[in-house]
């Protein structure tokens, strides 16, 4: 009951504070949990091992029905959720089963496709989602000109407010985003439109300081503008969808990867560690916002699922991935002792970076961080 209870509460509180919009926020998490898990399920079946439960949320379960010797359940606590093989159990590493239909008869090959395919939904849920974002438009910064930056070398080269920035050295420019990534330290010449005529501006950009997205003072070439903040939509449709989406779960990855590289060497503060009250902030209020915006949100938690569960952390699919590759190349399984003392470590961390990222979130939505 009691974790019937703190769902109910946390439901009021969400409706309290975001209205609807909340419900939405709490259909989109379970969706990409229950891809995930989806995509765990269809591997196992697919290589003939029984599934005991497949479960969205944790802890106490609220409905359960049994088809074809599984348990699909509706959990109590909906922050997460989970697959549980026959013969595979987080909570008791040390329980085996080698029936035929087991996980652990299995070679670690095809075990390891197992646990890599619910990362692996992740990636491609996202990737669906940037297609769909392709074509209903992505609401981006107009390459329009809102201010100009004291002796900079826009102001040298007689750009002026309004001007709209078309190229730069031959390079077409969309949105506002595209203007630093071609700004290199050299000549460049800028096509501009400035009231419907078009015009060819010379400058030199120069190095100044500006602040990245992981809000780091950062030396980098510069040409001295703001924007004026217009909004306009960006489209990718046909093949060009494609190509959108691909690199667009490349660089979310990406952009994954590098934080945590950051969070480990000290260039992030542990208090910007988020959890699911963050997620659920960020994501009731992008539904608010608009439809692409939300699916953007979607995308980016979708990919970051998937490349968190990749982690090497005994207790996630990347640990288990790593003792299978372990045997793999070995010949042998992980010592049982070793085996339960790294998934209850695992356990542990991941308990603390919970509970760091739930003092976060709480500190941050009531204004103390």
């Amino acid at each position: 009951m009691k974790g019937i209870f703190f769902t109910l509460a946390l439901l009021c509180l969400g409706l309290y504070a975001y209205s609807f919009y909340f419900l939405v926020t709490v259909l989109a998490i379970s969706f990409l949990i229950f891809f995930h898990e989806l995509g765990h399920f269809l591997a196992a079946r697919s290589l003939g091992v029984k599934v005991n439960t497949f479960s969205i949320g944790f802890g106490e379960k609220i409905c359960t029905k049994n088809v074809g010797g599984t348990d699909y359940c509706l959990s109590a606590i909906p922050l997460g959720g989970y697959v549980q093989l026959k013969g595979q159990d987080d909570t008791d590493p040390k329980a085996k089963n080698y029936d035929a239909d087991s996980y652990n008869v299995l070679s670690p090959i095809k075990r390891i496709y197992i646990l890599f395919a619910g990362p692996f939904f992740n990636f491609i849920l996202a990737f669906f989602i940037y297609i769909l974002l392709g074509f209903i438009g992505i609401e981006k910064q107009a390459p329009s000109i809102g201010y100009i930056v004291k002796g900079s070398a826009a102001e040298s080269a007689g750009l002026v407010k309004n001007d709209k920035i078309l190229e730069i050295n031959g390079v077409k420019i969309n949105e506002w985003d595209e203007i630093s990534k071609n700004v290199k330290l050299k000549p460049s010449t800028i096509l501009i439109d400035r009231n419907g005529s078009i015009l060819s501006i010379n400058l030199t950009p120069k190095i100044g300081e500006t602040i990245n997205i992981f809000n780091e003072k950062i030396q980098q070439p510069l040409i001295g503008i703001k924007s004026n903040g217009e909004v306009i939509k960006i489209y990718h449709t046909g093949l060009e969808s494609l190509k959108f989406a691909f690199g667009e779960t490349i660089e979310a990855s990406k952009l994954i990867f590098k934080s945590f590289e950051k969070l480990i060497i000290g260039d992030i503060s542990p208090k910007e560690v988020g959890g699911i009250l963050q997620i659920a902030d960020v994501t009731s209020k992008a539904a608010q916002i608009s439809l692409s915006v939300l699916l953007l949100i979607t995308a980016l938690i979708s990919v970051n699922l998937g490349v968190l569960n990749l982690f090497p952390i005994p207790a996630l699919d990347g640990g288990h991935i790593l003792f299978n590759l372990y045997e793999l190349v070995f010949r042998r399984e992980v010592n049982e002792r070793v085996l339960v003392v790294l998934t209850y470590c695992g356990w542990a961390l991941l308990l603390g970076i919970m509970v760091l990222a739930t003092f976060n979130d709480i500190m941050r939505l009531s204004g103390g961080l």
